[in-house]
């Protein structure tokens, strides 16, 4: 189930540039968030009539409001500061959204039910290294798209429907394999297949190192197809750990912790991604007029990608063994 789950979540991920292309090329950009809110308004609909209480392990269970507005204040002015890179509010907000969980970290350590539980990642090593390799692997992954996107479109100059044709290849393989690799993590050591996983991964982003304008579509596509094994292999399993080192009263927190590591991973790549930019590009749309430069920060990035990558390959095999 946590392979379906998984292969569902990184299929919408990961789909987004496919469909947005297309929703851009026979519609038009303002298309994307008019689909988007009506999907959100569904959604609601749906979960408010389908989506029943099931269990609460916490009879007495107060809910933590001081840490969940503590925790929402550092989430937005992270979220802002990448807006604003690399310009000095940026780096101000984002050293006042690091203030703010150092707070959340003073607060959480005191409170008897904690909305962030910092005991889980005080006392279980295998819950505090598996969220620290999605943290890196959503860090260095998340921008990948984004770029791949620019790169088919400004350098090899496809729409953005045939780029999005393009892309689909990486979510499509993951949706495959993920339910598969989720099986495999539960007859064998979750972290090794995550670790294994995180190693395609870091092999696919090196290639990338090398995109140039002549670069082969073939090449592309079967990067893209390996990358989406790397994900597949990684996601399930790495969420499968997380899962099954805590008790069941956790898990509400356990799922939300790492649905954070997530969200500040991706705004950790896009920031990694903004500040390339802003270096070698400036403020010049990306175009063909400037293919060379965009070319150079293409590179920079999936340089700095692959060292994090390759570094969340450690962090994936420290998290011990889950299976005695």
């Amino acid at each position: 189930m946590l392979g379906i789950n998984t292969a569902a979540v990184y299929t919408g991920l990961s789909s987004g540039p496919f469909l947005g292309g297309l929703i851009t090329q026979n519609l038009n950009w303002r298309g994307i968030f008019y689909i988007n809110a009506l999907i959100g308004i569904i959604l609601i609909v749906i979960n408010t009539i389908y989506l029943k209480h099931e269990w609460q392990e916490l009879e007495d269970y107060k809910y933590d409001y001081r840490g969940a507005a503590v925790y929402i204040l550092s989430i937005i002015l992270l979220m802002t500061s990448v807006s604003f890179f690399p310009e000095p509010v940026g780096y101000l907000l984002l050293a006042v959204s690091v203030f703010s969980f150092v707070m959340l970290y003073s607060i959480e350590s005191k409170t008897e039910h904690p909305i962030f539980n910092i005991n889980l990642f005080r006392s279980n090593k295998t819950f505090t290294m598996s969220n620290t390799a999605a943290l890196i692997n959503y860090s260095a992954t998340f921008a990948i798209s984004f770029l791949m996107s620019f790169y088919l479109q400004s350098v090899k100059m496809l729409n953005p429907e045939d780029a999005g044709i393009i892309l689909i290849t990486q979510p499509v393989i993951q949706a495959l394999f993920s339910p598969i690799s989720g099986r495999l993590s539960d007859k064998t050591e979750p972290g090794y297949v995550a670790s294994a996983g995180m190693g395609l991964l870091t092999i696919g982003l090196i290639i990338f190192c090398f995109l140039a304008k002549n670069t082969s579509y073939v090449l592309i596509v079967a990067n893209l197809a390996m990358m989406g094994l790397g994900f597949a292999l990684f996601s399930s399993p790495n969420v499968n750990a997380i899962m099954s080192s805590v008790e069941k009263k956790y898990y509400g927190v356990a799922s939300s912790t790492l649905a954070s590591m997530r969200m500040i991973g991706q705004m950790f790549s896009m920031g990694i991604v903004i500040i390339i930019f802003s270096i070698f590009i400036g403020s010049e749309k990306i175009s063909a007029a400037n293919q060379d430069a965009f070319l150079t920060s293409l590179q920079t990035a999936f340089v700095l990608f692959s060292v994090l990558c390759f570094l969340g390959i450690f962090a994936s095999l420290s998290r011990g063994k889950l299976k005695r």
